[in-house]
């Protein structure tokens, strides 16, 4: 009998067990065709995987799971079985992370996406739950505008549950109090570049220009609040394409904060619209020495991005 019969009758063998829930006979039989044939049929898994499942041995089956996916991607029952086996581990995203790749290779699965919905509304449960224990963990440690925060992140969750909105009416009332009182006791300069935040938050990026045009001319140059404000506005002429702008208060923070890496990545790229591509690259190339974890993940996969396609057009501009 060939490798692959001998593996082949070990499943069959199995596949009478898992027919009359003998899971543990059944096993032991598909793990014997495994070891008789370990990369070929994606089937020998993906059956000892429901039987895992059916036993409730979630990591194994997770395990399984995978191993039908590397054998062979296209394999759609592969993520389903993985994906199971990670949501009963309670591992949403690791499960809705599978899921989406199952739905990849075929979207209209009805298995995933019934997993996907079901992976999607735990995941919000738990966030929920999650900014409910923040908010009372902050509570007890005085700190309102955390649990206001917190528990605003619930509602957009859950608008209508009902012991987010309970705590959010004991909490409202003391967050508007302490807002009060943090209002009266703001520096002149700092209440100017509050309205600007606050228009800025509503984009309104012309008004909140004219609110942080004011405070840089009304406070100290160098201050901290003044090179926040040109650092705001900035983000304020990017977003309008005053790219000039852009540049102009990204270098004033510059002179002060050379590390800045908001200010290099956005003076980066109005360099770029403005077609100046070396000193584009120099803000990139800064940022991209400073490493990922001072940079952050995101501003640094940015600055690299940008660095390879600015080197390609100064390559290309040389050929003309």
């Amino acid at each position: 009998m060939s490798k692959n019969a001998t593996a082949l009758a070990f499943k069959a063998e199995g596949n009478g067990h898992f027919k009359n829930k003998q899971y543990a006979e059944a096993i032991e039989q598909y793990t014997k065709a495994i070891e008789a044939d370990p990369d070929t049929d994606v089937t020998f898994y993906s059956n000892r995987s429901a039987c895992y499942a059916a036993t409730a041995k979630w990591q194994e089956a997770a395990d399984d799971g995978r191993k039908c996916i590397m054998i062979d991607k296209n394999f759609v029952k592969g993520y389903f079985r993985a994906g199971l086996a990670q949501q009963n581990m309670l591992n949403y995203e690791a499960a809705i992370d599978v899921v989406k790749r199952g739905l990849g290779i075929d979207s209209k699965n009805a298995d995933l996406k019934r997993m996907s919905q079901e992976l999607t509304e735990s995941i919000r449960i738990r966030k929920v739950e999650e900014a409910l224990t923040t908010a009372n963990d902050q509570l007890s440690s005085k700190d309102i505008y955390g649990a206001y925060r917190s528990l605003e992140a619930a509602l957009r969750l859950d608008p209508n549950n009902d012991r987010v909105n309970k705590m959010m009416a004991n909490v409202k009332p003391q967050y508007d109090a302490a807002e009060r009182t943090r209002k009266n006791n703001l520096d002149p300069v700092e209440a100017i570049k509050e309205k600007g935040d606050t228009a800025y938050k509503l984009s309104n990026f012309e008004d909140a220009i004219k609110h942080y045009t004011k405070a840089i001319s009304s406070g100290k140059v160098g201050s901290d609040v003044v090179i926040k404000c040109h650092g705001n506005r900035a983000a304020c002429y990017k977003q309008i394409s005053n790219f000039d702008g852009t540049i102009e208060d990204c270098t004033a923070v510059l002179e002060y904060k050379e590390n800045d890496v908001k200010s290099l990545v956005r003076r980066a790229q109005a360099f770029e619209a403005c077609e100046r591509y070396k000193s584009a690259l120099q803000d990139v190339r800064q940022v991209l020495a400073m490493g990922m974890e001072a940079a952050g993940k995101q501003n640094y996969d940015l600055a690299n991005g940008m660095q390879h396609r600015l080197n390609k057009v100064i390559a290309d501009l040389k050929k003309m």
